[in-house]
């Protein structure tokens, strides 16, 4: 008994596979799948996001205080101004990407290559933008003092405005020596960079200088971060004052409750690492456009997958400026 083959009519084209669910290829309908497996993924961390800031919310930094710093601006208060740029030139790559995919279902293999180039370039300036953020938040700016309860005090004069550890601390008269298990002083070494100024430096200086006040984390009823008398502040430092952080890493953030660094790096560098494969897949795409890969197959459908990735990575951004930056 010979076996009955069905015929679909579908077997040479790209899907191949059946009755083309949807009237995508196959390739497509798998890179949808990748997509709303991974928003699953980034709505799972902007969740868990969501519900630490809620649970820590007196105590949670204001976007707008610490990202305020903008490329060869020195001393310029720019809040949200390079987060922006950055958010521009993605969007604005994301443009360029749909006019690459609409150029290819009309086989213009010039347009293609000229709006592939333009959003590699966007991809790569996105990218460039991000290590320059994450070092000038890892670096930090004016410094803090962390209590023995791991609370963040920060300093600022009379006037409201923030004061730098480094423009009051007392001189140091000898030279800091990081402290090892060979020189027998700490049962532990020492794992972190050793900051500019050491806690008893600030505490000098601070005791000398009647201007400056002790802000804490935390805000009061009307939103604004409570400032400490002068009387209060002392006794906050020289009781509760243990370390000096200056910057941000998993552990420590002058900028205020620890978690805050801890998902800026985990979220943005998990949707950096996508972009990055975003940008190489690009490439590589590119120039099997320039080589005539896709002229010879009579389709550019491999753009416009590449093309549903990069869309996806452009408004996963959009989702994490909104709730990480402006909420």
């Amino acid at each position: 008994m010979e076996a009955t083959v069905v015929k679909t009519g579908t077997e040479g084209k790209t899907w191949g596979g059946g009755n083309e669910p949807l009237k995508a290829s196959y390739g497509k309908m798998m890179m949808w799948f990748f997509i709303v497996s991974d928003s699953l993924t980034f709505a799972g961390f902007l969740s868990s996001y969501g519900m630490s800031r809620f649970k820590f919310i007196d105590a949670w930094p204001i976007a707008d205080e610490v990202f305020t710093h903008f490329p060869f601006l020195h001393g310029v208060e720019a809040p949200m101004y390079y987060v922006a740029f950055m958010t521009f030139i993605l969007i604005f790559s994301s443009v360029t990407m749909v006019l690459a995919v609409d150029a290819g279902h009309k086989m213009q293999q010039k347009k293609v290559i000229f709006y592939l180039f333009l959003t590699i370039i966007g991809g790569l300036i996105f990218l460039g933008s991000q290590a320059w953020e994450w070092n000038t938040f890892i670096k930090g700016d004016y410094g803090a003092v962390e209590t023995h309860g791991g609370q963040i005090i920060q300093f600022l004069d009379k006037d409201g405005d923030r004061v730098a550890l480094a423009d009051f601390a007392a001189v140091d008269n000898g030279a800091r020596v990081e402290q090892t298990k060979q020189l027998g002083v700490w049962y532990q070494q020492e794992s972190e960079y050793l900051p500019t100024v050491s806690f008893e430096q600030v505490k000098e200086g601070f005791l000398a200088n009647d201007n400056l006040l002790i802000r804490l984390p935390y805000k009061d009823e009307h939103g604004k971060h409570i400032v400490l008398g002068r009387e209060e502040s002392i006794t906050k430092l020289v009781n509760d004052g243990n370390l000096v952080v200056e910057g941000a890493n998993l552990r420590h953030n002058e900028y205020g409750h620890p978690l805050f660094a801890d998902f800026f790096f985990f979220i943005t560098g998990f949707h950096g690492f996508h972009v990055s494969i975003g940008v190489l897949l690009n490439i590589i795409v590119f120039f099997n456009v320039i080589i005539g890969t896709y002229e010879r197959r009579g389709h550019y459908e491999m753009v416009e997958k590449v093309g549903l990735y990069w869309h996806f990575v452009d408004l996963v951004w959009v989702f994490v400026f909104t709730f990480f930056y402006l909420v």
